[in-house]
């Protein structure tokens, strides 16, 4: 593969961690304070919202970490080895765990729509779910397709 679409795709994915780490940054403490100005009697729920957002952050980080080591292999035309399906593995294991988490966070989503009165707040969360749902069966299915090549490689490697 030409390293100018690895470039591309290296830069993409820049471009992705870029607005999540600035939402880490500003907007998560203002979600936080919000919660706590909807519900001031229940002041816990800042740093479960603190709690939910940045331990969110972590396994997206870590997804978009074996993205660009996966475009690494492919750049060094290892993209057959079983490095690129654990990376592959490691992806869907973050997707999952990203939309567990968010799952598990829906309550606060609820909590934030129904005081808010808005129900776009509970939207939001139900997409960032199912979003990730999407991507980890996506990567599940890459990884099988992966390392079903891998395995045909193998065979063929022997007879020869």
């Amino acid at each position: 593969m030409e390293r100018g679409t690895t470039l591309f795709l290296r830069v993409a994915v820049f471009l992705i961690g870029t607005p999540v780490l600035a939402m880490c940054i500003f907007a998560v403490p203002e979600i936080a304070d919000y919660m706590v100005d909807l519900y001031p009697d229940h002041t816990y729920l800042k740093y479960l919202v603190f709690l939910l957002l940045y331990a969110g952050a972590i396994p997206f980080y870590f997804a978009l970490y074996q993205a660009f080591k996966l475009l690494g292999y492919i750049d060094k035309n290892e993209a057959f080895s079983e490095r690129s399906v654990r990376a592959l593995k490691n992806i869907t294991a973050c997707a999952i765990s990203i939309s567990s988490l968010f799952a598990l966070g829906m309550p606060l989503f609820y909590l934030m729509g129904e005081k808010d009165d808005s129900p776009g707040v509970i939207v939001i969360g139900m997409v960032i779910v199912f979003a990730s749902m999407v991507i980890a069966v996506f990567a599940a299915v890459l990884q099988k397709l992966l390392q079903q090549a891998i395995d045909i490689k193998s065979e063929n490697d022997l007879t020869v």
